[in-house]
């Protein structure tokens, strides 16, 4: 039977994700910061999707606990899955530097930690899956989140260049660019209807896209689209946009 991992696995989408792996007959390996969560929602799937699975406490942020976390794991993952962000307060971080770090610190720099250790492992077994969930936010800097969007832009950057570092190692690395996705996080934002997807269809789309060995995908296909349109906006004009 083959493992996933899931880090950060207590959010809407991560739990999606364990469900849907699940079903495809995968054990799974929940980690997150939130113990206190993760345990109820460990004993769920175990009830409704008969899922084998262990736990982990895992801090983004704690970079020094992350080999320690991984070395633990009583079945090294055949895929994992890194889910965890922080959103942050665009307008706190004009002025409160540890909103900046905070933001960089869990969606760049945590990433990097516990996804080159598993990379290194990977790379040495010849195989494995490695997904993680970037945005499209960091397609293009816009003043409306350009902190948020420059961290996710470097986790991008991050993914293609570890992408083509395991390309010939048998090791799939994959991104994943939701766009607007209905969860807690966006519960109190006005999102189009039609641009939004649900948990259940970015864990459907991150499943295909592992079965095919895609290298990035828009979970709904028009946000394709919409950014190769916003990313050749010329400067001059987009300045101006207000976005």
């Amino acid at each position: 039977m083959k493992n996933v991992l899931i880090l950060g696995a207590t959010s809407d989408m991560a739990q999606a994700f364990a469900k849907k792996f699940a079903a495809e007959g995968w054990s799974l390996t929940l980690a997150a910061m939130e113990m206190d969560l993760l345990v109820p929602i460990a004993s769920d799937l175990q009830i409704r999707a008969d899922a084998e699975l262990q736990i982990r406490e895992f801090d983004a942020t704690k970079y020094d606990t992350h080999q320690a976390l991984y070395d633990s794991l009583e079945t090294k993952p055949d895929a994992v899955i890194a889910v965890f962000g922080y959103m942050g307060d665009q307008i706190e971080a004009r002025t409160v530097f540890a909103e900046v770090k905070r933001t960089i610190d869990i969606n760049f720099t945590g990433m990097a930690s516990i996804l080159g250790i598993i990379a290194n492992d990977f790379e040495k077994r010849g195989s494995g899956t490695i997904v993680a969930v970037s945005s499209v936010a960091g397609d293009r800097g816009r003043q409306s989140n350009y902190i948020y969007g420059s961290a996710k832009a470097g986790l991008t950057a991050y993914l293609s260049g570890l992408r083509n570092r395991l390309a010939k190692k048998g090791v799939h690395v994959m991104t994943v660019k939701p766009g607007f996705c209905n969860t807690k996080m966006t519960e109190n934002m006005d999102l189009p209807a039609a641009l939004t997807a649900s948990p259940e269809q970015v864990a459907d789309a991150v499943y295909k896209g592992v079965q095919k060995g895609s290298n990035t995908i828009y979970v709904l296909w028009m946000w394709r689209f919409i950014m190769l349109v916003i990313r050749h906006i010329p400067e001059c004009v987009f300045k101006k946009m207000g976005l």
